[in-house]
């Protein structure tokens, strides 16, 4: 079924509250073989939300409805709707004197609750979950089905889960399709490469969609399959899976939910060895990255951020010499850097960065995105060269990313020794 979502909201549209609940809603109605084809944002104001209702009707099979539905006075969503759909306002008691009995029991509602507002609903209302703090309902307006759901996200996907896919599916009955998808997370290669390498399979099955998602400094491929069965959507989806992966063998590191730091500390409590980092241009970032992986501490023994050159000395052990000679940023640096950390946390590997993140401080030898890594191991040590574009965020982003990345593929004994101009 092709479906619409709208949110609804001053919070929303001012930018104040991310909207968190249409993204969740598109991607679970998605999973279960519906399309969305519009997702709408409008303010707490009945000519807006009666509008954006009526325009959905034209174009869609069902809509899905948040926020709005509360006591307070700007929410306003059951009135637009009795008033746009031309079904008044009814009085649910039902509704009325479960309100009254919740808030009683906790001791009374807030000063100037208007109890009796959560219990007008339009005309041919019908409660969704009666027992639920925030109950919904559904409204079949000229054949197709309204859902009208809390704004507080743990409630609408609560509604959402338990009363709105069942009734859709029912609803749909036959004509549902089967769906499945896969999202890839690419790390190396810029969104246009990662798309030039799939065109020749972009629009070879109508059954199949293939998406493209920059999520700097990652690119995202989703892979969708479609079809009437679920036998027919098992064997498409498996044959362009092995196509991509086989394309993208060096590039991919995870799926779906997967994160650089998340892959990395895997592969690294897999193999029962820890991790050390010594940070200068990145300010701590990996570090802060790795540390947001629960378990962590099985693997990481720490990190420093030696920013200035005193630090690299006293704290890293790098070589005075090497400092004046070479500099900060460079790889004779990083790979002292690597090697100290290593020796003085007694861990596996010695990862380090070094760089000038800028806006200031480039050369013309080093301009602005020269980034060095170095890591130091048992067997030696590699460093790598890379020169990055963009702000200082992105830049130091794009070190932490690529740091993380190389100790992945080390790990999984990939090439690392290689310039990279990003």
């Amino acid at each position: 079924m092709i479906g619409e979502i709208i949110a609804i909201g001053d919070e929303l549209t001012s930018g104040r509250v991310l909207n968190t609940s249409s993204r969740f809603a598109a991607g679970q109605l998605f999973a279960a073989g519906h399309e969305i084809v519009a997702m709408a944002t409008v303010r707490d104001t009945a000519a807006a939300i009666g509008e954006s209702l009526k325009r959905a009707l034209q174009r869609s099979d069902f809509v899905i409805v948040t926020g709005g539905l509360g006591a307070t006075s700007d929410d306003l969503t059951n009135e637009a709707v009795a008033s746009a759909l031309d079904r008044p306002a009814t009085l649910y008691p039902e509704i009325l004197e479960k309100i009254k009995s919740r808030l009683t029991s906790a001791g009374g509602g807030p000063a100037g609750l208007t109890l009796e507002k959560l219990a007008w609903l339009p005309a041919g209302a019908e409660i969704l979950k009666p027992e639920a703090r925030m109950a919904g309902y559904l409204l079949v307006h000229d054949g197709k089905p309204i859902f009208f759901l809390p704004g507080v996200p743990h409630e609408m996907r609560e509604l959402l889960a338990e009363r709105v896919l069942p009734r859709l599916a029912l609803w749909a009955g036959k004509s549902i399709r089967t769906v499945q998808q896969r999202v890839y997370k690419i790390f190396g290669l810029p969104e246009l490469d990662v798309n030039r390498r799939l065109n020749h399979l972009e629009k070879s099955d109508s059954r199949v969609r293939i998406g493209y998602y920059p999520v700097f400094p990652e690119v995202h491929l989703s892979l969708t399959v479609m079809a009437a069965e679920a036998e027919e959507a098992e064997e498409v989806f498996q044959r362009f899976s092995k196509e991509i992966e086989a394309i993208f063998s060096d590039t991919i590191y995870g799926l779906d939910d997967d994160t650089l730091e998340g892959v990395t500390g895997r592969l690294l409590a897999a193999k029962g060895l820890t991790l050390a980092v010594a940070e200068s241009c990145s300010g701590g970032l990996v570090s802060h990255r790795i540390t947001a992986v629960p378990g962590s501490s099985a693997y990481f023994t720490g990190g420093v951020v030696a920013y200035s050159n005193k630090l690299k000395e006293a704290f890293l052990g790098v070589d005075p010499a090497i400092l004046k000679q070479h500099g900060a940023v460079s790889p004779a640096c990083v790979r002292a850097m690597a090697e100290g950390i290593r020796a003085r946390t007694g861990a596996d590997l010695g990862l380090a960065i070094t760089g000038i993140a800028g806006p200031t401080g480039g050369s013309d030898a080093k301009p602005v995105g020269t980034v060095f890594f170095g890591l130091a191991t048992r067997a030696g040590i590699y460093d790598l060269a890379c020169r990055f574009a963009g702000n200082r965020g992105q830049i130091q982003e794009m070190s932490a990313a690529t740091a993380l990345n190389l100790v992945r593929c080390l790990l999984l004994d990939r090439p690392i020794m290689a310039d990279n101009n990003t």
